[in-house]
């Protein structure tokens, strides 16, 4: 394992002429850089019992939070690239052949013999909420070196955009960062966790939007203020939804506004039931170079249903002459019968980050993104099998048509 770890150290090679590897022969694709991992899903058909086992479910799922981002956005028929590691074992084996059968390109995931590929084993109740799970992902830290990114360094600074998650080493996810942002690529953030999270802080300056939970706001927040402390404060029981949503944003603008303070430009914050919130100035443009946008089949099917479905283009300018003010918008969730919520937000954000690579703005993006979220959660898959365009679309004109502006000031 030093063997490669220290190969993988090595500073990057010099630029050289290359024909293979020039950014004219490199096809404008999202770059998707963090983890791919085995889950192990343990589902009770009884309550469990501590001291010993219960009958249920056991599945093996590929999972990981990059790499369930990129998995959708293949399925909404974006190509990503994904940068990341496996291990040369029956895990890696597991996750590579997946790929391949999706036609997904695997130049940018290295595989190797002294890697032990990521897993994570999770336990959950009957209802599909997660009870308790253990993690062996250090592979990410270990072997997503600077040096693996530099490889790979003309696919991101040709690229539309961006992802990162927080599994990524510090030093790797401000090379990363700095390569992208040097070329005016935009670059967002996944928190992971309340822990990771707090990895924003050397890097926040190179963000261009984050997708944190109400939780990993405030840790974000609290990473980047060293006399400021933001807090909040969980309430589990409102009597109506309208009143939830307003506690939220009366808990979370500080730190919203903070963070906007500290250089990120969209903020995208998910509150579960509760919906979405998105914070952001009123002149933004996630997609700095629109001639990178690339229409799908998938996006033109949801372009044509959703074709005039802007209800709130009239009233705010995310995209026009420049503003001073700070707005923020509220999306609610879908209804759903829920079979499983673990890749609910990956998907939220892979939906996302597919709709503004097809050229939608920045609430219908997000919008397409919570209907997708429905349908992950509905779905025993971390990532559905079947996207249905037509449902997308009808889920996403019914999240925009309850969109409402919180704030704009």
């Amino acid at each position: 394992m030093e063997a490669v770890r220290r190969h993988l150290l090595l500073p990057p090679a010099p630029l050289r002429p290359n024909p293979l590897s020039s950014l004219a022969e490199v096809e404008p694709s999202p770059v998707i850089i963090g983890g791919m991992v085995l889950d192990i899903h343990a589902k009770p058909s009884v309550p469990p019992h501590p001291g010993t086992t219960v009958p249920g479910m056991v599945k093996y799922i590929s999972g990981g939070v990059a790499r369930n981002i990129a998995e959708c956005m293949s399925k909404l028929g974006t190509q990503p690239f994904m940068i990341s590691v496996v291990g040369n074992d029956m895990a890696g084996d597991f996750l590579l052949k997946y790929w391949r059968s999706a036609g997904l390109r695997t130049e940018g995931i290295l595989q190797a013999d002294d890697v032990a590929t990521p897993v994570v084993s999770n336990v959950f109740d009957g209802s599909g909420e997660l009870v308790a799970g253990v993690a062996s992902v250090e592979a990410v830290e270990i072997f997503i070196t600077p040096s693996w990114i530099y490889r790979f360094r003309h696919h991101i600074t040709n690229a539309p955009l961006v992802m990162l998650d927080a599994n990524l080493p510090p030093e790797s996810l401000k090379a990363a960062c700095i390569t992208a942002y040097e070329s005016g690529v935009p670059v967002l953030f996944e928190p992971v966790s309340v822990v990771k999270s707090r990895r924003i802080a050397p890097v926040a300056e190179y963000i261009t939007c984050t997708s944190p939970n109400e939780i990993e706001l405030v840790a974000m927040a609290n990473s980047l203020s060293p006399s400021l402390k933001y807090n909040f404060h969980k309430i589990e029981q409102f009597k109506e939804k309208a009143d939830a949503v307003e506690y939220l944003f009366e808990m979370l603008s500080p730190a919203m506004f903070f963070l906007l303070e500290k250089g990120i430009k969209l903020l995208i914050v998910t509150l579960g039931p509760n919906g979405v919130f998105i914070c952001c100035k009123e002149h933004t443009n996630f997609m700095k170079d629109q001639r990178k946008c690339k229409q799908t089949l998938f996006s033109r099917q949801l372009l044509e249903k959703m074709d005039g479905c802007f209800p709130l283009n009239s009233r705010v300018n995310l995209c026009g002459e420049s503003s001073s003010r700070t707005c923020v918008f509220h999306l609610p969730a879908i209804s759903a019968s829920v079979i499983s919520l673990t890749g609910a937000g990956d998907c939220l954000v892979g939906g996302v980050l597919s709709a503004l690579c097809a050229g939608f703005d920045i609430i219908q993006s997000v919008a397409i993104g919570v209907a997708i979220a429905k349908a992950s959660v509905e779905s025993e898959a971390n990532i559905p099998d079947d996207i249905s365009a037509a449902n997308i679309a009808d889920d996403a004109q019914s999240v925009l048509h309850s969109a409402k502006v919180l704030w704009c000031k």
